[in-house]
């Protein structure tokens, strides 16, 4: 057995299994972000998992778009308990294996993790491989709406995706209309941002700008360099009009499509 935080390196030379703050991760560690935040620091974006904990109990289903390799898919699974859930979508067929890898090495039986790409409607996909695997070849996968799945609740939506944001907003227009859970959604292409903010408000919510530094000053390793020195997240926390407060402490509410984005300000 090896001690917390001590990395096993495997036969695979470009994987390694560690046990970091949320359990066993098994990542690339030629990946500039997740896996080298992982090795340097035993957690991911551990600012934005700070906010999970305070918004997603026991007995909730959770809908994360983009899981990656699992850093905060086995969190959430861990946060929603036994009598919750979560459907972790991942495309990328490299990295949804390593997602699949790490939920089965932290006994997480709680989540469908599917490689689906989500988006308007049915369909297929190219997807391009990590930037760190050497390959000019892209993997073809299927397309479906989240309105499509039948899921029996939807409490909080986590979307990571980038420019194929409004597309998914599209494809789950119905589940987002029944449920109306909380959206925490990325939103770091300023190009987009306007389309974003105008298709979360004819959902009727309401937004606000949740903007962590992907280095955590308090992070399980206690390292004090940082190697993400410019790096932040461009989150929004996005409220059902009809029961959001009336403000957040510390946030700052996003309330047309022509507010500048923070990257042009």
């Amino acid at each position: 057995m090896f001690r917390k935080l001590d990395a096993l390196v495997l036969p695979t030379p470009n994987l390694t299994l560690k046990h970091c703050r949320h359990g066993l991760m098994l990542f690339d560690n030629r990946d500039r972000y997740v896996g080298a935040s992982l090795d340097r620091y035993g957690e991911f974006a551990e600012l934005e998992a700070q906010l999970f904990f305070g918004l997603i109990k026991p007995g909730m289903l959770v809908v994360e778009v983009g899981a990656n390799i699992g850093a905060h898919t086995v969190y959430l699974a861990k946060l929603v308990g036994e009598n919750g859930g979560v459907v972790a979508f991942e495309p990328k067929r490299l990295m949804f294996q390593m997602l699949c890898a790490n939920l089965a090495l932290n006994g997480i039986n709680n989540t469908d993790a599917k490689c689906l790409m989500l988006g308007a409607g049915p369909g297929e996909a190219d997807i391009e491989r990590p930037e760190y695997v050497e390959s000019d070849q892209d993997d073809v996968v299927e397309m479906i709406g989240l309105d499509n799945i039948m899921l029996p609740a939807c409490h909080m939506l986590k979307i990571s995706t980038g420019a194929m944001t409004k597309p998914i907003l599209d494809g789950a227009r119905e589940t987002i209309r029944r449920f109306r859970p909380f959206i925490y959604v990325r939103d770091d292409q300023p190009e987009n941002h306007a389309v974003l903010i105008s298709t979360l408000l004819d959902l009727e919510y309401r937004m606000w700008w949740h903007l962590p530094w992907l280095f955590n000053p308090g992070n399980l390793a206690a390292q004090g360099e940082n190697i993400f020195p410019d790096a932040a997240s461009f989150n929004l926390i996005c409220l059902p009009r009809e029961t959001a407060p009336d403000d957040i402490e510390g946030g700052v509410e996003v309330k047309s499509s022509t507010e500048a984005h923070p990257l042009t300000a």
